[in-house]
């Protein structure tokens, strides 16, 4: 016998509200079982691995920024370097020239001829060796003294050489020929004009100076 059911029948709203009733409570129980993001212990787990994510990260920025702030000061004391110690090309030897001129007078002791040479360093296209062979004559103590005050020199000075040889005759003189080498930088293209040359060249690349431009 087969059965109608109504909506306006009160067992068949009953028997729908239970149903939804039913299906409501496996949902939930199912999200209970099976929550969307996992377990609780799941849910910390991940809570966990992203915090130690978070902190490498972290500790990796640091880095970098100290990196960054290590290359911006090493760059800096470079520069600061370059300009205290390398002298410009074109001004280079004159420089040098007046503190040797000036550890001379301090010293008393008597310069002579000067010259200097330009070489390239290989690998830089902006630096360059100087080298500049100068003569005195004093007496040992003098000289002596002379050598210690280029030594104690702001510039960057490299004795390579010294020669001494006595002089004829009274006062116990000593002439000193001296190679110094000092490195310079090429500021632009104003440092392509050759300087002046002296009489006294030796080669193409080396230029000197007369006796009486020393302060004699």
């Amino acid at each position: 016998m087969r059965r109608n059911y109504s909506w306006r029948d009160p067992q068949t709203i009953v028997r729908a509200v239970l149903g939804l009733l039913l299906l409501a409570n496996l949902v939930a129980g199912g999200l209970v079982l099976f929550p969307p993001g996992g377990s609780a212990e799941d849910l910390q787990r991940q809570f966990l691995n992203l915090q130690s994510q978070i902190k490498a990260r972290t500790l990796a920025l640091e880095r970098t920024r100290q990196h960054a702030a290590s290359v911006e000061k090493g760059r800096a004391e470079g520069d600061q370097f370059l300009g205290v110690y390398f002298l410009p090309t074109r001004t280079a030897f004159s420089i040098v020239l007046s503190d040797l001129e000036d550890a001379a007078s301090q010293t008393k002791v008597k310069p002579r001829e000067a010259s200097y040479s330009l070489e390239p360093i290989e690998g830089s296209d902006t630096l360059s060796l100087m080298t500049i062979t100068a003569a005195y004559e004093g007496v040992y103590a003098d000289l002596l003294h002379f050598v210690h005050e280029i030594d104690r020199s702001q510039r960057m000075l490299i004795i390579e050489s010294l020669n001494a040889a006595p002089q004829q005759g009274p006062g116990k003189l000593i002439t000193v020929s001296m190679k110094l080498d000092t490195f310079v930088r090429d500021e632009g293209a104003l440092d392509k004009v050759p300087l002046e040359k002296g009489p006294a060249q030796k080669n193409p690349s080396e230029k000197a100076l007369p006796e009486k431009s020393l302060g004699q």
